[in-house]
């Protein structure tokens, strides 16, 4: 046309650069620009805003803001478009600024305005924000329209709030008439709930209202049916759809992938291209994902190849998925080695795939996305040194702000035992929200820091967030931890406020398992009682609590409840009964369960259910036995099955096979201390003592430090920790009184001290009531009334003297004593412990 001599107008040229926003040619609008800038017409209101708009479609704010700021008359459409832009962005206080600071020079923002900032906040996770937005904009005398709801609901389903995406939903419902978008953004949420019934109610709506032959309603109906198991329905969407699109095709294809369906995804996929549909970067990516989830990364390769060989580009998509899908399928390395390459184009590491050397000619740039996977993967491997160059990175891109990846770096370096820059990241973020606090609270948990977890609950109800359900579920795991009873009933009463209609099954499992790990099975059974419809993990749960309080006959009885009502069990279910067993030593019916778990019930025995049966057989007594099973295992035994074993020859005083055992520990867990230590016990009560001296001679020559060993017990909410060898409790004097007491009493009543009671050092304790778990008893007996049970937990098992000690303590204060200690769980009263001195 400019070359013909004509000259676009003010009128044309917005839609000039709306082709170049759509194509995101960067060449083209630096031309157009040139020309607005020539012709004079950038102080025109309309060429100012279709630059606005281009730019930020196009990721360059900067370039936005500039062209903004040189407008010499700015509209609602202006401000609006520079708020989109950030929104767009996740540069939420940006846009929020830019929004204020519109209303501030009396542009009164419209409807759309108000949809950009909504939208933009859903959309970015911070749904709670969206919500008290969208109740402003009616305080500000507007109706939210249609687009606003969905805009709402979008960021909802996005963010996988599904349940809050529903409620918002049913509001709309009241005020306005959902429209296909709408019903498009809305299935999602009852795929992820697999709410069928609902889904169904929203495609006879979709029909009613002739949105039938719309491809994306369509779409999001195929996904819908297929994650709620049904294929058929979700194959009779697809052949009505008289108009396919490439994304309908992906949506099947994607579902096939997902459920590992891949020669019907494959099929599918040759069909589309009979149809005459060309299979897009989405659809090979879809591919690609599916293969790296499976571990199959030739054919993974295979299809990022055929991306190349179509002339098609790989993106961040094609690369996250190959990144994502190994850490899955737990080719961690290959995983490392795809983030090196983002990085570093042309030297591909071997270890990938040789045929992808040097075939990546443009660097495609890491996201969010990309980022938090390779953390993950240095989580899991506990890589820290290479998570903090990934920090590095994150802080020299100008990531840190995205609220998600931050998280995951708090993740990482608490899965890698760094706790001290775990919390100086959580601390160093702007924007917190739920899913920040729910991982530094976990990161404490996992570092056995459980008071820290709950301490920091209290912060983040003062600084007004709102708790998930998966906080609640991580503070019930706190408690569980430390034998917080009261903190765990009032997190409980919690829960029973915010859902009166129930608490979902999930929430129901941890509460069933923190009452019986605070001692109190009987609310465990009330909660279990409680669930009408009790899934798998329900059952599971309770079964493990009667396990955990040697109640076998009842947790036999549950089994045989549990096949009765159709429920089929599986490996964790074996597990709780194997060691309900063990704990009655009903080796006979032991043996029959576990021949039955694969033959009767085709659940294949793992190494943890031969690890249930060694320990049965050792427990018994029967530790030749517990060896030959151990040679005919079908697996290499990791550290944990010796270890079962090397408890069983301490109980039976066996330093034959506990020696065999202990050296195999020493070279699984050559840093472990406590194998030593146990295996030194072994020796000592065998009156092998030469042999005894010399296992504490390398203890001491290795340099190996025991863990440090802490006891909690809790007192009106507040918890109180007991370190070894730290003499700081305030009412550490009134303790110490209260043990010379209790230890008068005691030997009166025929104590006497155990000889072999070791400090952190390995050597010999001479002030036994410096033990932590005999500390906190103490407090409780100072502090709780007498018809209050004591309940304290422990990160280490118990020593001999401890344990005689504190039977004694049952019997002459008369009082319930629960004790956790990070192995058993013991009731004493009355003098007699319920592990019956098998621990």
């Amino acid at each position: 046309m400019i070359a013909d001599g004509a000259t676009p107008d003010r009128f044309l040229l917005p839609k000039i650069l709306k082709a170049c926003s759509e194509l995101r040619d960067w060449g083209a609008a630096a031309t157009v620009h040139g020309y607005v800038i020539t012709a004079s017409l950038e102080d025109d209101v309309f060429v100012g805003n279709s630059l606005v708009d281009m730019y930020s479609k196009c990721g360059d704010i900067t370039s936005a803001r500039a062209v903004f700021d040189r407008m010499p008359a700015r509209d609602v459409v202006s401000w609006t478009a520079l708020v989109n832009a950030y929104a767009d962005a996740g540069l939420l206080d940006e846009a929020q600024a830019m929004f204020q600071s519109m209303r501030e020079n009396g542009v009164r923002p419209d409807l759309i305005s108000w949809n950009a900032l909504i939208s933009g906040f859903a959309r970015n996770g911070e749904t709670s924000m969206a919500l008290l937005l969208l109740d402003e904009l009616q305080e500000n005398g507007l109706q939210p329209g249609t687009n606003s709801w969905n805009g709402v609901v979008s960021g909802l389903v996005q963010n996988g709030c599904f349940d809050d995406a529903l409620e918002v939903f049913r509001q709309m419902c009241l005020h306005e008439k959902p429209n296909a978008v709408t019903i498009a953004s809305i299935l999602p949420a009852c795929s992820g709930l697999t709410a069928l019934n609902l889904g169904q109610e929203l495609h006879s709506y979709a029909i009613t209202n002739g949105m039938k032959m719309n491809v994306f309603v369509g779409g999001s109906l195929i996904d819908m049916y297929l994650k709620c198991g049904k294929s058929g329905f979700a194959e009779r969407v697809f052949a009505d759809l008289e108009n396919r699109n490439v994304p309908v095709w992906n949506a099947l294809i994607a579902a096939y992938a997902d459920e590992d369906r891949m020669s019907e995804a494959l099929d599918l996929l040759d069909l589309m291209q009979k149809d005459g549909f060309v299979p897009n970067v989405i659809t090979y990516n879809t591919f690609i994902a599916a293969y790296a989830r499976r571990g199959q990364k030739d054919e993974a390769f295979k299809f990022l190849f055929e991306i190349i060989r179509k002339c098609l580009k790989p993106n961040v998509v094609s690369m996250n998925a190959l990144t994502s899908g190994f850490h899955h399928s737990g080719l961690n390395d290959e995983a490392l080695d795809l983030f090196r390459e983002m990085l570093l184009p042309k030297s591909f590491s071997t270890r990938c795939s040789s045929f992808l050397i040097g075939m990546l000619d443009v660097i495609i740039q890491p996201n969010a996305v990309t980022i938090n996977s390779t953390l993950s993967v240095c989580a899991d491997l506990k890589l820290l040194h290479f998570g903090k160059e990934i920090h590095g990175y994150i802080l020299r891109n100008s990531f840190e702000s995205n609220v998600f990846v931050s998280s995951a770096l708090v993740d990482m370096y608490a899965k890698c035992y760094d706790m001290s820059s775990a919390t100086k990241v959580f601390h160093g973020m702007k924007d917190k929200n739920v899913v920040s606090w729910n991982v530094l609270m976990a990161g404490h948990n996992h570092n056995e820091h459980p008071e820290a977890a709950l301490k920091l609950y209290l912060e983040m109800l003062e600084q007004n967030f709102v708790p998930s359900s998966i906080t609640m579920m991580i503070l019930l795991l706190s408690c569980s931890n430390i034998m917080a009873l009261r903190l765990g009933r009032e997190l409980h009463n919690h829960i029973e406020k915010g859902r009166p209609d129930g608490c979902p099954l999930t929430l129901a499992s941890t509460l069933i398992n923190m009452y019986a790990k605070c001692g109190n099975i009987r609310d465990a059974k009330l909660v279990f009682d409680c669930v009408i419809e009790k899934d798998l993990v329900i059952w599971n749960a309770m079964m493990t609590g009667y396990s955990l309080h040697r109640m076998t006959m009842d947790a036999l009885s549950l089994f045989k409840q549990m096949q009765q009502s159709g429920i089929k069990p599986d490996h964790i279910t074996f597990t709780a009964i194997l060691s309900a067993c063990n704990q009655e030593g009903v080796v006979d019916e032991g043996w029959k369960l576990f021949k039955m778990m694969e033959d009767f019930y085709g659940v294949s025995p793992t190494l943890e259910h031969f690890t249930c049966m060694v320990d049965m057989l050792g427990t018994a007594g029967l530790l030749e036995e517990s060896l030959d099973l151990i040679r005919r295992i079908p697996f290499r035994p990791d550290a944990c099955l010796w270890a079962t074993l090397l408890k069983a020859c301490r109980l039976h005083s066996n330093y034959e096979i506990g020696e065999r055992a202990a050296r195999a520990l020493f070279e699984l867990e050559p840093q472990n201390a406590s194998n030593h230590i146990v295996l030194y016990n072994i020796f000592a009560m065998s009156g092998l003592w030469e042999s005894a001296s010399t296992m504490m001679n390398a203890l001491r020559d290795q340099g190996l430090k025991v863990v440090d060993i802490c006891s909690w017990i809790e007192i009106c909410t507040v918890i109180h920790s007991f370190k070894s060898g730290d003499s700081s409790h305030p009412e550490m004097g009134t303790i110490l009184a209260m043990w010379n007491k209790l230890a008068d009493r005691m030997s009166k009543g025929g104590y006497v001290p155990q000889n072999i009671v070791f400090c952190d050092q390995g050597e010999v304790d001479p002030f036994t009531c410096y033990h932590t778990e005999k500390l906190a008893v103490c407090l409780g007996i100072i502090s709780l009334r007498a018809n209050i049970p004591i309940r304290v937990s422990k990160n280490v098992r118990m020593c001999k003297d401890c344990h005689l000690s504190i039977k004694f303590i049952s019997k002459i204060e008369d009082r319930d004593i629960f004790i956790t200690d990070g192995c058993f769980y013991h009731h004493f009263k009355d003098g007699t412990c319920s592990c019956g001195d098998k621990w």
